[in-house]
C-alpha cells in the first residue's frame, strides 16, 4: 500500500521470517556463533531460547542457508506430536519412507539405518525442532534416545532445540535430568538495545530499497524502542503501522506522536497514565517506593 509512495520495492517490516532481513545484532551474532560452534564441534545437543518475538525462527532459517553442502537437515516446525509421529516426521523430512507398521522401534531402526548410510557417504545430519517449548516430556525423552544413535567415536545426528524461555524451565525438570545434562551448548536471545533498534529499522528499510535515512525522527526511534522494549516482532508491527499512517496522512516523516498513535492502534489497552504494559502496572510499585522513601524521611527527621 505505502511501498510506491515511499519508493520501496516491498514492505520492509513484514512478519515473515525472511533470511534476507536477518539483522546481525550482537545477541543474534552470538547465537549464530553458538550454533556453528556446536555443529563444527560435533555436539549432540544445542539449545537456543528467547522470549516471543526475539527473532528465533529467522535466526534458524538464516543458519540453514549457511550450512555446508554435506550437512543434511530435518526441520520440525510443529512439535505437538507423539513420539512416533515425531520420528515419522523426521524420516519424511529426510526423504525416507515410513516403515509399516510405524511402531517406535521400526521408526527408530529406519532412522538409524539412514544415519549410518549418510555417515558412510561423508554426510552429517542435523535435526532442528522449532517451538520446542511445546514438546511433551515423553517426546523430549524420545529425542534423548534419538541422540543415542552414534558410532564408537561420534554422534550420528545432532539436535538443535529452539524455543521460548519456558523450554529451559521444562528441561530443568527432575525427570528430564538425563537430557538436561547432555545440553552442551546453550544460548538465550535478548531483545535489541536502543541503538540497535534504530540500526535495525534503517537496515530493514534499506533492504527494501529505501534511499533515505530520515523516514523516522530521532524521537520516534526512541519511542519505538521504549514501546517495543527492543523485541524485533513488535518493532516490525509498530513500524509497519506507522508507515501506513505516514502514507494516509501524506507526511514525510514518522514523528514520536505518530509512532505512539501506531502503537495505540495495535494495543489500545496500553495505558500511559499508569505506564501499564502487557497488563503489568507500575503504579503499585511507585506507591510502595514513595511510601518507603517517606518513612525513611520521617525516621531521619526523628533520629536527627
Amino acid at each position: 500500500m505505502y511501498e510506491s509512495y515511499l519508493g520501496l520495492s516491498e514492505r520492509p517490516f513484514s512478519l515473515v521470517p525472511d533470511p534476507h532481513y536477518f539483522f546481525a545484532s550482537q545477541p543474534h551474532k552470538e547465537a549464530m556463533n553458538h550454533l556453528f560452534y556446536g555443529i563444527s564441534a560435533g555436539e549432540g545437543f544445542i539449545v537456543v531460547t528467547g522470549e516471543v518475538g526475539t527473532g528465533k525462527t529467522t535466526l534458524c532459517r538464516t543458519f540453514l542457508k549457511h550450512l555446508q553442502p554435506n550437512i543434511e537437515t530435518a526441520v520440525i516446525l510443529n512439535p505437538c506430536q507423539s513420539a512416533e509421529e515425531l520420528l515419522g516426521a523426521v524420516l519424511e523430512d529426510l526423504g525416507e519412507p515410513i516403515p509399516l507398521p510405524p511402531s517406535r522401534k521400526a521408526l527408530l531402526d529406519a532412522l538409524n539405518c539412514y544415519l549410518l548410510e549418510s555417515r558412510a557417504k561423508g554426510k552429517r545430519v542435523v535435526l532442528i525442532i522449532d517451538e520446542a517449548q511445546n514438546l511433551p516430556p515423553r517426546v523430549l525423552e524420545q529425542i534423548r534416545l534419538i541422540s543415542n544413535l552414534e558410532t564408537e567415536k561420534e554422534k550420528l545426528i545432532q539436535i538443535i532445540l529452539v524455543g521460548q524461555v519456558e523450554l529451559s524451565e521444562r528441561l530443568a525438570r527432575h525427570d528430564l535430568r538425563q537430557l538436561n545434562q547432555r545440553l552442551s551448548v546453550r544460548y538465550r536471545l535478548c531483545p535489541l538495545k536502543r541503538k540497535e533498534t534504530r540500526t535495525y529499522i534503517l537496515f530493514r528499510l534499506h533492504r527494501a530499497g529505501c534511499q533515505r535515512d530520515d523516514f523516522f525522527t530521532r524521537a520516534a526511534f526512541r519511542r519505538i524502542h521504549r514501546l517495543s522494549r527492543g523485541y524485533p516482532r513488535l518493532i516490525n508491527l509498530v513500524c509497519d503501522r506507522a508507515l501506513m499512517a505516514l502514507y494516509a496522512k501524506k507526511t514525510r516523516r514518522v514523528s514520536s506522536s505518530l509512532a505512539y498513535e501506531a502503537w495505540k492502534s495495535l494495543y489500545p489497552e496500553w495505558d500511559p497514565a499508569t505506564k501499564r504494559r502487557w497488563g503489568i502496572s507500575w503504579a503499585p510499585r511507585l506507591g510502595y517506593t514513595l511510601g518507603v522513601l517517606a518513612m525513611a524521611l520521617v525516621l531521619g527527621i526523628v533520629l536527627g
